[in-house]
C-alpha cells in the first residue's frame, strides 16, 4: 500500500493528515455513504434507512444513525435541521464554510457562501469576549418552483 493511504479511513489520506479519526469500513458504512451520493436533497436518517430496505440492503436504523453522525463528525456530510427540527444530511458539494437556503415545501436546498454573515459572526462574537466561535446558519423559504406554484393556487 502507498505511504500516505489507509484503507481503513473514509478517504484516501492518513487520519494525521486529514485530522478525520479512523473509520471502519464495513458494508453498511459503504452502502449508506453510497445512497448519500445518488441522492441531491438532504435526507432525514429514517428516509435512508427506507430507501436502504427498499434496496434490499440490510442496515439497522440504530447504526445509520451512527453512521450518518460519524461521517458529519468527520465532515464528510452536511448535517443540519429542517423546519421540524428534524436533522437531515446531504453529501454536500461545496468543501468549506456554507450556509443553505431551504424550501419549507419541497425541501430543495441551496449552497451559499454569505462573507457579510461570517464578519458579522466575528464582529459579535468578538464584541462579547467569545472566542473559537463556530454557527450555522439556515434560511427556510420557498423556493422558486414551489413561490410559482402558490401564486398559481397549485400549493
Amino acid at each position: 500500500m502507498p505511504q500516505g493511504t489507509n484503507s481503513a479511513t473514509t478517504g484516501p489520506a492518513s487520519p494525521a493528515l486529514t485530522g478525520v479519526k479512523e473509520q471502519r469500513v464495513t458494508k453498511q458504512r459503504l452502502a449508506v455513504s453510497a445512497a448519500l451520493d445518488e441522492l441531491d436533497d438532504f435526507v432525514s436518517t429514517q428516509e435512508l434507512y427506507r430507501l436502504l430496505q427498499n434496496k434490499g440492503i440490510s442496515v439497522s436504523l440504530a447504526t445509520a444513525y451512527r453512521i450518518l453522525q460519524s461521517l458529519a463528525d468527520d465532515g464528510l456530510i452536511d448535517v443540519l435541521r429542517n423546519g421540524e427540527g428534524e436533522a437531515v444530511y446531504r453529501r454536500c458539494t461545496v468543501t468549506g464554510h456554507h450556509h443553505h437556503l431551504l424550501c419549507r415545501n419541497c425541501g430543495k436546498a441551496v449552497e451559499v457562501e454569505a462573507p457579510a454573515v461570517e464578519t458579522w459572526a466575528a464582529r459579535t462574537a468578538a464584541e462579547h469576549g467569545f472566542t473559537e466561535v463556530a454557527h450555522t446558519v439556515e434560511i427556510f423559504g420557498l423556493c422558486p418552483e414551489c413561490t410559482a406554484r402558490k401564486a398559481a393556487g397549485k400549493l
